[in-house]
């Protein structure tokens, strides 16, 4: 049960109890001594972000964060039976569901038939999408995403195909980004919709990995609703034990983030552990199949760290790991690049490097125009907010217009 001492008041406890004046507390956390004193005074509310910086500097283990932030009723995810609990997104994949359900014999009872495999081509097509996703519109693509899955299915299904597991698994997989590319667009509905029928491919084609691994997307979605609770128990789920390690590493880094989020630095830093160990032993076990997850980043759990030590409050730690993973991504990767280079602009911001966060911003905000993503958008705002506290500064000025373009309705 949440207790009903105000943010404020615990706040300036902690700080007295640990010796901070506060203008020595305002210097430290680098904000503004007035702000704070209103803060305390429960005058101005505490930020999501404010909040996780005191929690990291008094050590609160996430105490501070629950007190400013009141938990949001949970997302319902799942029905009793298990469902996802979203309308089909019928305009995106109407039939392929019903396919599958009506006229699929069992994938072990089928052998392969004479012919040329289908699968090599729409492989390299699959590898072909993932390259446009990192320089194009998401909107553009989820109709060509819907096209590939559509067909893949019912070549599948048509008694003359090949391969017929191979083609309903590569299908998942198209159906799986697609749910990726829905969410970029900013239809979490049709994120969760595509990766509802991304599982019901991967069953019907016997691949119960693929199944498992949409738990991690579905995880994605929560974990940026700020949503903590659904996020970590979902990542959970796709930690079994009998999944090959490169799923088991991305559930587990996932997980971490939702521990960030929740303010538990020892949960989230011993997952994050365990992520690199599972992550680190994936490329020995790897099959052909496409790569399950990003391609873009050479370390993701490394990047993944940078997140959570911004998430728990720690900017200046996570502006270093940024810096030093940002370097790796490939420069075409415009997606990757936006994505973590924004969350490195912001770290930087946070941390008091006010004029190289607005440097590393305007690198990247013209990307935004022509590779829109909703996820981006979000840490823009994000970094609009932290650096309007600086509006002062002569960088932050000179940024602002760029943001604000970037920001408007006409930029999505």
């Amino acid at each position: 049960m949440r207790t009903s001492v105000p943010f404020g008041s615990e706040l300036r406890r902690r700080r007295q109890e640990a010796g901070l004046s506060l203008s020595k507390f305002a210097l430290v956390m680098n904000y503004d001594k007035g702000h704070l004193s209103k803060v305390e005074r429960g005058v101005r509310r505490a930020s999501g972000d404010l909040a996780r910086r005191c929690d990291a500097l008094f050590g609160a283990n996430g105490e501070l964060q629950r007190l400013a932030e009141p938990q949001a009723e949970p997302e319902v995810l799942e029905t009793d039976n298990g469902a996802v609990a979203v309308e089909r997104r019928k305009l995106l994949l109407t039939g392929v569901g019903s396919l599958i359900g009506l006229g699929l014999p069992s994938a072990d009872d089928i052998l392969p038939r004479e012919g040329p495999s289908l699968e090599a081509p729409f492989r390299a097509q699959f590898d072909q999408m993932r390259q446009l996703g990192q320089s194009t519109d998401p909107a553009v693509l989820l109709p060509l995403l819907e096209s590939q899955t559509r067909t893949l299915a019912e070549l599948a299904i048509d008694g003359g195909a090949r391969d017929r597991r191979r083609l309903l698994v590569l299908a998942a997989r198209f159906a799986e980004y697609a749910g990726w590319m829905a969410q970029e667009a900013g239809d979490n509905d049709g994120a969760l919709g595509w990766t509802r029928e991304a599982v019901e491919l991967a069953r019907a084609g016997g691949d119960r990995d693929l199944a498992s691994y949409a738990l991690v997307r579905r995880a994605l979605v929560t974990f940026y609703d700020s949503d903590a609770e659904q996020t970590i128990a979902l990542a959970g789920r796709a930690q079994d034990g009998g999944l090959p390690p490169r799923i088991r590493g991305l559930a587990t880094q996932r997980k971490a983030q939702g521990h960030a989020l929740a303010g538990d630095e020892r949960a989230c830093l011993n997952s994050l552990d365990l992520a690199r160990e599972l992550l680190g032993s994936a490329d020995a076990t790897a099959d052909a199949g496409p790569v399950i997850g990003t391609t873009s980043v050479a370390d993701p759990a490394a990047m993944v760290t940078g997140w959570c030590l911004y998430d728990l409050g720690r900017p200046t730690a996570a502006a270093e790991t940024f810096d030093r993973e940002c370097a790796h991504i490939a420069p075409q990767a415009f997606r990757a690049r936006t994505r973590y280079g924004m969350r490195r602009a912001l770290a930087h911001a946070a941390a008091g490097e006010v004029e190289h966060s607005c440097e590393i911003a305007q690198e990247l905000l013209d990307i935004t125009f022509t590779v829109p993503s909703a996820t981006v958008r979000a840490d823009i705002r994000r970094l609009s907010r932290e650096l309007a506290r600086f509006r002062a500064n002569r960088a932050v000025r000179d940024l602002q217009p760029t943001l604000a373009r970037a920001l408007s309705p006409s930029a999505r």
